[in-house]
């Protein structure tokens, strides 16, 4: 489907990226840049620090050393389409609130609030939208059923009785409802039958490849739509163990290992290639996957 990166304006970039957990050095000076428009997965054997990267990307973490930038789409873009750069450690909570306005994140573990999934699909479009509330219900049935659920069966069902599958893609239509311009995934079908994660491998490229809406009014702006929101290509991040997904969605592959970047690039170059640790993680790579997520 997608094969490589884009010589696009910068979305999300690590410079010189640095992490310690005393003195276990997990992160070591990654350097990693994803353009606008880009599908990227990263991947590395487990504990070699991709979900710490992921969580950097995201502001979860500060850095030990070095920094994240990441696009502010609130700001008109310069002549060349780039959005304003920022450092994330040096926003405040405000403003890292407002960035993250164009951002949706899929958790391994979903987070889903308690309650219906009518309710966690909306607080996010009500808390920080000015969209009617007519609007809210319809994109609430629209993103459950582009994640292949049956509306009316899901819609009111309480998050405890959804089953692992069902739940993994309420929590993609949550992401899906908000339009984000960057989506971020960690491990999004880890431990589920081989027919539902192929249903992602679809929900996550049709996503991907969907066009940004641009007629979103933010609470949290004044009651504005971003003007960087137009013409916006959507930038997909994904933390993966599941070759299968890398086989159908042929992205750009960042492999982690030994707390720096070994590999960078298009799929088809990852799979032919004879660095040790890349072939042996392909080696290992479906029993990785294969594992059950703990409760």
């Amino acid at each position: 489907m997608v094969e490589g990166a884009t010589t696009s304006p910068v979305e999300v970039a690590a410079e010189r990226l640095c992490k310690s957990f005393g003195e276990r050095e997990v992160l070591r000076g990654i350097d990693l840049s994803i353009g606008s428009g880009d599908i990227a997965c990263i991947v590395g054997a487990s504990g070699s620090g991709k979900t710490v990267l992921l969580d950097h990307l995201i502001g979860l973490m500060k850095p030990t050393a070095g920094r994240v930038l990441v696009a502010d789409h609130n700001a008109p873009a310069d002549a060349s389409g780039q959005s304003p750069l920022h450092d994330l450690s040096m926003l405040t909570a405000d403003q890292l609130d407002r960035v993250r306005l164009h951002w949706a994140v899929v958790f391994q573990r979903n987070a889903l609030f308690s309650g219906s999934v009518r309710e966690n699909i909306a607080f996010w479009l009500r808390e920080h939208t000015m969209m009617p509330e007519g609007e809210v219900q319809r994109r609430i049935r629209e993103a459950i059923a582009s994640a292949a659920l049956d509306v009316d069966d899901v819609v009111d069902k309480d998050r405890d009785a959804l089953s692992g599958g069902m739940a993994k893609r309420v929590a993609i239509a949550r992401a899906v409802a908000c339009d984000p311009i960057v989506m971020f995934y960690d491990e999004p079908t880890t431990g589920l039958d081989p027919m539902i994660g192929a249903t992602i491998h679809d929900l996550i490229f049709k996503t991907h490849n969907s066009p940004v809406g641009e007629g979103f009014v933010f609470r949290d702006l004044g009651g504005r739509a971003p003007a960087s929101r137009i013409g916006a290509k959507r930038t997909t991040i994904i933390v993966t163990h599941d070759r299968e997904l890398l086989r159908r969605i042929r992205p750009r592959v960042v492999m982690i290992h030994d707390g720096g970047i070994c590999f960078d690039g298009p799929y088809a170059e990852f799979e032919r290639s004879e660095l040790p640790p890349a072939q042996a993680y392909l080696r290992d790579m479906p029993v990785l996957h294969s594992r059950r997520m703990r409760p």
